[in-house]
């Protein structure tokens, strides 16, 4: 069997080791006879596979950053740390892969090249964070940032699905209602008009045949109606769709500047707290690049070439239109100050908070319409199911 070890030698050095045995008596014996003290002994009960950590997994990266944070900042020491969120952790996706950073860490390995280990958990941009504090000294001041940055990079986001909870919801009801009147209403209403003599009025007729039609294919209609929704379902999970749809918003005039200016503020953000991690510029912008859209992604590497060829930060991302009129003055005073990431995360939530005033503004005008539209479509289908009775108590008077 394989045990982690913590001993103590007779010249008081500390060792961490992985080592066999049979089992804990013999360990003990050997380290003895070695002269060495045992302080500690886990067994290890299986060895970690790296590769088979996946997204899949759903490591709560936030949540772990929150709670080495505090550990941290309560006085322990990494690999305290470490011990404590491991006999803590209960899922056990998230216990192996805490047990495999605490492994690395006790091999001498920093927890930065821990981390790289598990690409599909820690993203670049987070293992970048880590690593350029683990040079200053500053980690908890950089998980500090990582988990400040992330909170305030899911406001906006939260905000937006927030305000589509309420049309979602009316869209649902609304079209659920639509369908019941259309497939099991109208059928039985059109049965009873069949042996109404006079003028029905066009709209109404055709509601009728419409009628007719369900009545006699509504297996037929019930399953292609079952269909068009799995396809659709499908068609709006693929990549592409999401690219032409971002594409179609980005042509809506109001619509799409909004949503240019939240890639950009999440760009920002980004570049902000990578600089203040002390990451170089050009290799922060090549690490932002997955925030934004295509075309924006080569508006940002040409400006990351730019700023290689030694031209300011503010100029190359002017040329390149990824600034509002606001963002290029406060640029240009970071350049001044030295203070480009304060200055970039200060942008970021000027950005943020004009995007809120948007969110705010579109949702209060749009759930009315909303509601106006879709009280019209089922009104009408309502009136025009009623038209022939109106035409039919005409005619008896």
């Amino acid at each position: 069997m394989r045990y982690l070890v913590k001993a103590a030698r007779a010249d008081s050095e500390l060792l961490i080791l992985e080592l066999d045995s049979p089992d804990e008596a013999s360990l003990r014996m050997r380290a003895e006879l070695q002269g060495c003290t045992i302080l500690a002994v886990e067994q290890m009960h299986h060895r970690l596979s790296q590769p088979h950590f996946r997204s899949a997994t759903k490591f709560p990266v936030l949540l772990f950053s929150r709670e080495l944070l505090a550990l941290l900042t309560a006085g322990l020491s990494l690999t305290e740390a470490t011990d404590a969120l491991v006999e803590k952790e209960q899922h056990p996706a998230s216990r192996k892969l805490l047990e495999a950073l605490r492994v690395s860490l006790y091999q001498g390995r920093s927890l930065s090249d821990a981390m790289q280990a598990f690409p599909d958990v820690f993203t670049p941009f987070y293992v970048a964070t880590v690593r350029a504090s683990e040079r200053t000294g500053g980690l908890a001041e950089a998980l500090g940032r990582y988990v400040k940055y992330q909170e305030q990079s899911d406001v906006i986001s939260k905000r937006i699905v927030s305000a589509s909870i309420y049309p979602a919801l009316l869209i649902t009801v609304g079209g659920l209602v639509s369908l019941f009147l259309m497939l099991y209403v109208v059928p039985r209403f059109s049965r009873v008009y069949e042996d109404i003599r006079g003028e029905v009025p066009f709209f109404s007729r055709l509601l009728m045949e419409w009628g007719k039609f369900v009545s006699g294919h509504g297996v037929l209609i019930v399953a292609s109606v079952a269909v068009a929704a799995a396809l659709a379902a499908f068609w709006l999970s693929q990549p592409g769709t999401r690219a032409f749809l971002m594409q179609s918003l980005y042509r809506i005039p109001s619509i799409g500047e909004r949503v240019r200016l939240y890639q950009l503020s999440r760009l920002y953000r980004t570049l902000g707290m990578l600089l203040r991690g002390g990451i170089p510029v050009v290799t922060a912008i090549d690490m932002s690049k997955g925030l934004l859209s295509d075309e924006l992604q080569v508006r940002l590497a040409k400006a990351g070439a730019e700023i290689r060829e030694g031209v300011s930060i503010s100029q190359a991302i002017e040329r390149n239109r990824l600034h509002t009129p606001v963002s290029s003055r406060m640029l240009r005073v970071g350049e001044r100050t030295g203070q480009m990431g304060e200055m970039m995360e200060r942008t970021a939530e000027f950005m943020d908070e004009e995007l809120a005033r948007w969110i705010d503004w579109f949702t209060r005008l749009f759930e009315p319409v909303l509601m106006a539209f879709i009280g019209i479509v089922i009104g009408l289908i309502v009136v025009l199911m009623y038209m022939p009775i109106f035409e039919l108590a005409s005619s008896i008077q």
